[in-house]
């Protein structure tokens, strides 16, 4: 094989890697732009992954989600986050819940029974928090 094909395949190589459980952490804009959920390890529960609200369009109005804790799974197993759940404050229901993050697209499943059955939402990662409106500390 040439020294081309060689580096070639290297780089399919390394671009290719799978997900790790760190890949989530961090701050994800909602598809709709209307909030920002920041995902790190649970402060109860150090292994756990949790995601919270940290901006909302809506903060300081009657509307405001700022602090909500939207996600809470236990464990990572097969380039996914799992066994917890996921809540949507726009019906108030708690799911369960898968995320995986995929060519740099953090994708939050929601279902009830299967995950097959469910419903997928991307975010996409940002750097910082809007700067208005800002959510209360």
């Amino acid at each position: 094989m040439n020294r081309f094909a060689l580096l070639c395949l290297a780089l399919f190589a390394a671009n290719s890697q799978a997900a790790g459980p760190d890949d989530a952490k961090g701050l994800w804009l909602t598809a709709e732009k209307d909030a920002v959920i920041e995902f790190k390890p649970c402060a109860d529960r150090g292994t756990a992954l949790c995601g919270t609200i940290v901006w909302d369009k809506d903060a300081n109005t009657p509307l405001d989600t700022c602090g909500v804790r939207i996600a809470q799974l236990d464990k990572y197993e097969n380039e996914a986050w799992r066994d917890g759940w996921i809540y949507d404050p726009r019906d108030k229901k708690k799911y369960k819940g898968a995320i995986r993050v995929k060519e740099g697209v953090l994708n939050i499943r929601a279902f009830i029974g299967a995950e097959i059955l469910g419903q997928t939402e991307q975010l996409s990662r940002v750097q910082a928090l809007p700067a208005s409106p800002q959510c209360k500390s």
